[in-house]
């Protein structure tokens, strides 16, 4: 995640832009997506992709992402109908726990697309019924893989 004086990331640093509209009930009192909102669109993302890329239902693994850790860093102002695009990318990956950057993306009538938060967001896989931290599973572990991201 960028600090405030770096420069905004480009949607163009995410190896995946997840789709995801804003709804009617988003908007708050003051005519603006509720800061809230911001993190269901973190998780809609990051779990719709994982389904996505792995085929699979992940709620039916031996091991499931609990949210350990999530932030996010308010940029710009969103409102209903805004159609927004969530970059994804894996900051690190060890044997239980995944660190996502994510970026929440604005669609302009131009199709541009404008920053308008950015985010962390950290699984912590566990084991349903004792609730203790378990390896991730494959599936999960070669997906996080494609968005990785490194320094070079």
């Amino acid at each position: 995640m960028a600090a405030p004086d770096e420069p905004e990331p480009r949607a163009e640093a995410y190896p995946a832009l997840w789709p995801v509209p804003t709804r009617w009930a988003d908007n708050d009192h003051y005519g603006h997506v509720d800061h809230a909102a911001y993190y269901s669109y973190f998780d809609t993302a990051v779990n719709g992709w994982l389904m996505a890329s792995t085929g699979l239902d992940i709620r039916e693994l031996p091991a499931i992402g609990i949210v350990a850790e999530t932030s996010c860093r308010f940029v710009r102002e969103l409102s209903f109908p805004d159609q927004l695009h969530v970059g994804l990318s894996v900051e690190s990956l060890d044997l239980t726990s995944i660190v996502y950057a994510l970026a929440i993306f604005r669609e302009d009538p131009d199709g541009f697309l404008e920053l308008a938060a950015t985010g962390r967001f950290v699984h912590v896989y566990i084991e349903p019924d004792s609730r203790s931290p378990v390896p991730i599973p494959p599936e999960i572990r070669s997906a996080a893989r494609l968005l990785a991201v490194s320094d070079d």
